[in-house]
């Protein structure tokens, strides 16, 4: 079984720099599962911020839903950074999707993985309770989602204001 790491903490808190680090650190040619979809400009030029701050020599993955398939289909190439759960459990939402079949799904398939795979994802659950239905769904999903992958991670890091710190 390979290396799974799961990088989470705040926002803008350094977990895709330090998960990005990892990553490089690791032999073999790194891939990079990008999870986000760009709908508006802003967006869209945060994605081509990453891409030129990573540099050169990351294979691109573009997947926001079939998480999975992505995993399988690079199983081999070289650690993978996923980047991140968040969005991707986002996009389930917003399409619809039930999200638990899914994150049981992807836990399945971290267990197989061959290749080292570091997942970042956000913790979002520190601050207060959320006024509405919909922001207090997904922060329990995201929650749920976090520990189910905590659970199967060989190391879980929690990244505060550029310092991560070992919590398994």
């Amino acid at each position: 079984m390979g290396r799974i790491v799961l990088v989470t903490g705040g926002a803008r808190s350094g977990k895709s720099s330090h998960a990005e680090a990892r990553v490089r650190a690791m032999p073999g040619a790194p891939v990079y599962i990008a999870t986000s979809e760009p709908q508006d400009d802003e967006m869209r030029d945060r994605v081509a911020r990453h891409r030129v701050a990573r540099g050169p020599g990351w294979t691109l993955i573009e997947e926001p839903l079939d998480l999975v398939g992505a995993l399988d289909r690079s199983d081999g190439a070289g650690p993978r950074l996923v980047d991140c759960l968040t969005l991707w459990l986002s996009n389930h939402m917003f399409a619809g999707r039930d999200w638990e079949p899914e994150a049981e799904a992807l836990t399945a398939a971290l267990l197989r993985q061959q290749a080292p795979v570091v997942l970042v994802s956000n913790e979002v659950g520190m601050g207060i309770v959320p006024e509405n239905a919909l922001a207090r769904a997904f922060r329990d999903a995201q929650g749920w989602v976090n520990q189910r992958v905590a659970k199967v991670a060989d190391e879980v890091e929690f990244v505060v204001s550029g310092l991560p710190l070992r919590v398994k």
